[in-house]
């Protein structure tokens, strides 16, 4: 299947204003956020093309200094959906369109490798999305943001086939154990990729934001409460830490992560 890599960077972030442009130290010295995110979707295997996608001239100039090819997006994409929507009419051809968002630099090829294969075997689904089962650790590092008021990641719940049930911001569903670091949970953390068809993805953008979508902030939460099957495939780590960047305190946990996981 002919496959895009489209990258949304908006630089107008409520909670983290010019997240794409933040600097992370890694072993291979200092990289921003969009560039990291860049070399990851670059990783990929089987991949036709990648592309930033962003409004903001500053993330544009500095993609294009770096080789990314950059696709202009309108300031109305309400998020990383809609404005992997506005790319695809630009660049229609494609049998798959992947998200890969510009703050999940951690992200591993093969969870996008993964990802596109589950696609291709369940012809009914609309949209893949990867999940990633939590041990103790990152259960914690959950809980811990959530007492602190803070955004972390997302967590999925999901039935028969891999069928999405729910996403939150909240850690779901409720376990009420404590777990040790290395143990496996219940737990599934929501990695922040999606693969759409062409057509679900071009009807995204008419259908309204519904209440769960407004209440969460989850955009994929569109597609659930419109009755559109989404599939949820899950991923291994391979040893690998994975992190997406929320909030300003999430710079060091994925600096140390660059380190854990360089070879």
């Amino acid at each position: 299947m002919k496959t895009l890599i489209a990258i949304p960077a908006r630089y107008a972030s409520t909670r983290y204003p010019g997240k794409p442009l933040v600097a992370l130290r890694g072993p291979d010295g200092e990289k921003t956020l969009i560039r990291r995110s860049w070399e990851a979707a670059m990783a990929v295997k089987g991949i036709d093309r990648v592309v930033v996608a962003t409004d903001d001239d500053r993330i544009a100039d500095h993609a294009s200094g770096f080789g990314a090819e950059v696709v202009m997006t309108s300031s109305a994409a309400r998020n990383g959906t809609e404005r992997c929507a506005e790319v695809a009419a630009k660049l229609p051809g494609f049998d798959v369109v992947v998200n890969l968002q510009g703050d999940a630099p951690l992200t591993p090829a093969w969870f996008v490798e993964d990802l596109v294969a589950g696609l291709a075997r369940d012809p009914q689904a609309d949209i893949a999305t990867p999940v990633l089962r939590c041990d103790g650790r990152a259960v914690a590092g959950f809980l811990a943001d959530r007492r602190a008021g803070r955004v972390g990641g997302t967590t999925a719940v999901f039935g028969a086939g891999g069928r999405a049930l729910y996403f939150s911001k909240e850690v779901i569903p409720y376990t009420g154990s404590d777990y040790a670091p290395d143990e496996p949970t219940p737990v599934y953390h929501h990695v922040g990729v999606y693969a759409y068809r062409p057509a679900a993805l071009a009807a995204y953008p008419t259908w309204p934001m519904g209440p769960l979508e407004q209440l969460e902030g989850l955009e994929q939460l569109r597609f659930l409460e419109q009755g559109r099957p989404v599939l949820c495939v899950e991923v291994q780590s391979r040893g690998r830490q994975f992190w997406e960047l929320n909030n300003p305190s999430d710079v060091p946990v994925i600096e140390t992560m660059l380190a854990e996981n360089s070879p």
